[in-house]
């Protein structure tokens, strides 16, 4: 027998695992039967408490928050992908006063421009940080945009359509916030209390550095944000609506009462003015904070600002924000309204 016909033999033998019994165990009877036996019980036990009215509702907010932020947020990505990429950090530098109790007024001003709600607003101040803006003026940016850009002025003007001065009074007292927020910060605030995010380092075009801007900010902050719709669509359940209607007539208790409701419900700000002109049972003062509150304090924003700038700085920061709004709309709703 030649050495040609004992190596073509050898092509045919068996492979060396031939016989042994697979690692994978087949499905057995039993299990099959447990996991019938689980679904039937899921189906009388589960099925009930999925279709009870108030998971339903829980469902329905939290999935209208989700997608209501979900463009802005990306929209915010994106602008804020496209400062750390294309915009030199020389354009800061000329763009805004160099003092910096100057340049809080000039941000929180040039917040007016861009159309978007709180999502967006919060990657873009990040940006800003990162490429060497003044910590309180990205912050005073970062309340004015959401609250006095054109896009939310119009959609006020249509909810108050006999009431044109509460257009003037959200522009005038959101604005009095942010600046105020951006300067209080300034003086009191400390490094060691803001965790300014870093952008991973430019590699290649200026078009890769976007690409790893934007997939490094909406991963960020997309997790926060279903974290902030989770805990306000619970929130949204859990509070009686019979609350609110005993505090109405209570003139400063009421403007609490809807600041704080601003802050549950986390509306964004192009939908908000319409949620606030159907409350008729509270001031006009009481819907200034409404609308002041909520743009610049809710549960899907304080997630975020947690998740982009660390714990410490949402721990003073929001209820500062919060203090400043009650107080300016109480201000501002007793002169114009």
């Amino acid at each position: 027998m030649s050495d040609r016909t004992v190596a073509d033999r050898s092509v045919e033998l068996p492979p060396s695992g031939w016989g042994r019994r697979s690692a994978v165990a087949p499905v057995t009877p039993w299990t099959f039967g447990l996991i019938v036996i689980l679904l039937i019980l899921g189906q009388f036990l589960l099925v009930p408490l999925l279709t009870a009215p108030a998971l339903q509702t829980w469902a329905t907010v939290f999935v209208a928050i989700c997608v209501q932020a979900l463009p802005f947020l990306v929209f915010g990505v994106l602008l804020s992908a496209a400062i750390t990429a294309f915009v030199p950090p020389s354009f800061w530098a000329k763009a805004l006063p160099r003092h910096p109790y100057a340049a809080v007024p000039v941000a929180g001003a040039a917040g007016a421009v861009l159309p978007g709600c709180e999502c967006a607003s919060v990657p873009v101040a990040s940006g800003l940080m990162a490429r060497g803006v003044t910590p309180a003026a990205a912050l005073a940016f970062l309340l004015a945009s959401p609250a006095i850009n054109p896009v939310v002025l119009v959609a006020t003007a249509v909810a108050f359509p006999q009431q044109p001065l509460m257009v003037v009074s959200r522009f005038g007292a959101s604005l009095i916030v942010a600046v105020l927020a951006g300067w209080i910060w300034l003086r009191l605030g400390r490094s060691d209390w803001l965790r300014i995010p870093s952008r991973p380092p430019a590699s290649g075009s200026a078009w890769v550095a976007f690409r790893d801007a934007m997939r490094h900010d909406l991963l960020h902050a997309g997790g926060f944000l279903v974290v902030g719709g989770l805990t306000a669509a619970t929130l949204n359940v859990m509070v009686p609506r019979t609350w609110l209607t005993t505090v109405a007539g209570v003139p400063v208790l009421s403007v609490i009462a809807l600041g704080l409701l601003a802050v549950l419900l986390s509306i964004c700000s192009e939908a908000d003015a319409f949620v606030a002109a159907s409350l008729t049972a509270f001031s006009p003062t009481a819907k200034l904070a409404f609308l002041v509150v909520g743009p610049m304090v809710d549960l899907k924003l304080i997630a975020l600002q947690i998740g982009t700038f660390g714990r410490a700085f949402a721990a003073r920061f929001v209820p500062l924000t919060f203090a400043l709004g009650i107080v300016t709309s109480i201000a501002v709703g007793e002169v114009l309204l």
